[in-house]
């Protein structure tokens, strides 16, 4: 019984495949062959483009606040992990040694794990 089960299941899952991977080329072959698709596709790009211009305009004519927030996130500072431990910590305080960046002066000189 456990044989016919396995093998039901053997069955299930190949056929499940195979369909999966009919689908995926169908849909590749329709995409291929409408070109409106792709022409809508662009379309939408060059909307969501548009609408990334416009709010980085409205920015610009944002309050001070707005502005000022905008300054910080732009001048936010690269987060770098330990080679030790894996802490995330600002970039100006690494401790480099070997190559390698360290969070502080006691795990650049511990080994490595």
């Amino acid at each position: 019984m456990t044989r016919i089960l396995f093998w039901l299941a053997l069955i299930f899952l190949v056929v499940a495949a195979i369909r999966s991977k009919l689908r995926a080329a169908a849909r590749a072959q329709q995409m291929q062959a409408d070109p409106r698709r792709e022409a809508e596709r662009m379309a939408a790009a060059r909307a969501a483009a548009e609408a990334e211009a416009l709010a980085a305009e409205r920015a610009r004519q944002a309050s001070p606040q707005a502005q000022a927030r905008a300054r910080a996130v732009a001048e936010a500072e690269t987060m770098l992990s330990c080679a030790h431990c894996g802490v995330f910590f600002p970039a100006s305080e690494a401790v480099q040694r070997g190559g390698r960046d360290f969070c502080s002066q006691a795990h650049a000189e511990q080994p490595a794990p």
